[in-house]
């Protein structure tokens, strides 16, 4: 296993996240792509996001938003849809560059409502249309972090809750990845013994993200996100332009 500091690293980091530090997993591809290719990145990491989905669902069986749920992923998995037939025609620069931008939209938004603190409801029309960018952004760059959080940090629903919709939700819209990651080849690609290693340094950080995610305050874990959030922005136009340059 090539760079196995910066692979286990990752690993947990996609565990930590599936535990609660929504956000966190979509770093990691950005992370590996220093020393191998967005796409070999990708595939590397597939089986820990897989098996950590698993995890976090066990985990937050019993905390979740079932309105949400039914809104999200009927339309992560339409987006996922489209994001089969638009990967050969989208240039992924471009897709990181506005998907970072969504990020900090939603940031910047944030900010100068900080004074409102009335929650937002389930609603149909911006779940769909958040939920389908964020099935686009999930299968071709492993950010659909910002679109989902744009949906649903607004509602400020109980830590626990939006933490567990957003596990379940990946977890379907991961599940969805699979024919197309079969297509390209993808899963032809895995050293199964360094895999597993990696599946297990995954399955340790769910249980550290989740931890950490019952141990935090509300308002912490609110900024917690929103800080996440904006380091991936960060780096998501950062690496959109590098690829664009």
């Amino acid at each position: 296993m090539d760079h196995p500091v910066l692979l286990i690293l990752a690993a947990i980091v996609v565990g930590a996240s599936k535990g609660g530090l929504a956000s966190a997993a979509a770093v990691a591809v950005p992370m590996l792509a220093l020393v191998m290719s967005p796409v070999e990145a990708a595939a590397t990491l597939l089986p820990v996001y897989l098996v950590t989905d698993w995890v976090s669902v066990w985990l937050y069986r019993r905390d979740h938003s079932k309105r949400n749920l039914a809104i999200l992923i009927p339309s992560m998995l339409f987006g996922v849809g489209l994001a089969t037939i638009l990967t050969p025609i989208l240039p992924e620069a471009a897709l990181l560059l506005a998907t970072g931008a969504i990020g900090f939209w939603f940031l910047a938004r944030d900010w100068m409502n900080r004074a409102v603190t009335v929650p937002t409801e389930a609603r149909l029309l911006p779940g769909l249309f958040w939920g389908t960018i964020t099935g686009i952004t999930s299968f071709i760059t492993h950010s659909g972090g910002p679109p989902s959080q744009a949906y649903l940090l607004p509602q400020r629903l109980p830590k626990l809750v939006f933490a567990g919709t957003i596990a379940i939700a990946f977890t379907a819209g991961n599940l969805a990845k699979l024919p197309g990651y079969w297509v390209i080849d993808a899963l032809d690609r895995f050293d199964w013994g360094a895999t597993a290693q990696l599946v297990a340094a995954g399955i340790g950080g769910t249980f550290l993200g989740r931890r950490i995610v019952e141990v935090l305050p509300e308002e912490a874990y609110r900024t917690a996100i929103k800080a996440l959030l904006l380091l991936l922005s960060v780096v998501l136009v950062a690496k959109g332009t590098l690829d664009l340059l």
